[in-house]
């Protein structure tokens, strides 16, 4: 079939399927080849390549996915797309589309059992309302991954590669850098889109690392730490801290581990680096 990056043909589709978008999934079905082009040479896919989809819709950039890609293995959480998926992918003998939801979905088991437990590569046009879950689920739980490139909003995908003093610097984006290197590799327009999102999009290629960026004795403790920073940010670090429930440390506590690193009391999260927050679990966990 002619490829659905052609907005006629995918409305053509959406119509002959009586397909309704829904607002919980946010769907919203990519309609320019140019863009996916992008997102396919962004990610480096080549013939040796296990791709996961995430949320492929009606297939659009699973169809590019399968003739650039050994494997792609399509997890959609709409099973009113799975029959419209068995018609628009039935020419790729290459692709697996899985029903299920991918939070809930054990990625790795699939990646042992179709991969050999070699790590893939992630390529998703992911809903907006549910981006930082998977992102993060895929990061934690240790998915054997060379890279993840999705399209997200733009305010996210700033949100993920920006530094300390930004104000869209946060819990996520010392999350995202500290397990992988980010790089935009396009702004995308709404009217890329059916229907039109309200909001800009940007693709981002998130590059696993080998090892992390940092040194941390607990992983967890510091990710605990970047959250009571950032959960209120008008507060200090050390109020922050001392305020979360995750967390067993005094005001007192945390001061003297700051004053250990030179840094004032009143210092707020978004001073901080990746290093020093690395560096201030390691004092504190001692205390």
């Amino acid at each position: 079939m002619e490829k659905l990056s052609n907005p006629q043909v995918t409305i053509q589709t959406i119509k002959k399927y009586e397909f309704a978008f829904q607002k919980k999934f946010g769907q919203n079905f990519l309609i320019d080849d140019h863009v996916i082009t992008k997102i396919i040479n962004a990610a480096e896919i080549t013939k040796d390549d296990l791709v996961l989809e995430i949320g492929p819709g009606i297939g659009t950039m699973t169809q590019y996915l399968a003739e650039s890609a050994r494997k792609v293995i399509a997890v959609e959480i709409d099973k009113n797309l799975i029959p419209i998926l068995g018609e628009t992918l039935a020419e790729y003998d290459n692709v697996t589309v899985i029903n299920e939801d991918i939070l809930k979905l054990d990625i790795n088991r699939l990646v042992e059992e179709e991969n050999a437990g070699k790590p893939i590569k992630v390529v998703a046009n992911l809903p907006y309302y549910i981006t930082t879950p998977i992102i993060m689920g895929l990061f934690e739980s240790h998915v054997p991954l060379q890279s993840i490139t999705v399209m997200v909003q733009k305010e996210v995908a700033d949100r993920m590669q920006v530094g300390p003093g930004s104000k869209d610097y946060g819990a996520l984006s010392l999350a995202v850098q500290y397990y992988a290197k980010p790089y935009i590799a396009a702004n995308v327009p709404p009217n890329c889109f059916i229907p039109r999102p309200g909001v800009g999009s940007a693709v981002i290629r998130l590059t696993r690392y080998e090892e992390p960026p940092v040194t941390v004795k607990d992983e967890s403790l510091m990710f605990k730490l970047i959250r009571a920073s950032f959960n209120q940010r008008r507060k200090t670090l050390q109020n922050g801290i001392a305020n979360s429930p995750e967390l067993p440390y005094s005001k007192a506590q945390v001061e003297k581990a700051l004053e250990k690193m030179g840094l004032a009391a009143n210092v707020r999260g978004e001073s901080l680096t990746l290093a020093e927050f690395a560096k201030l679990s390691d004092i504190i966990s001692e205390e």
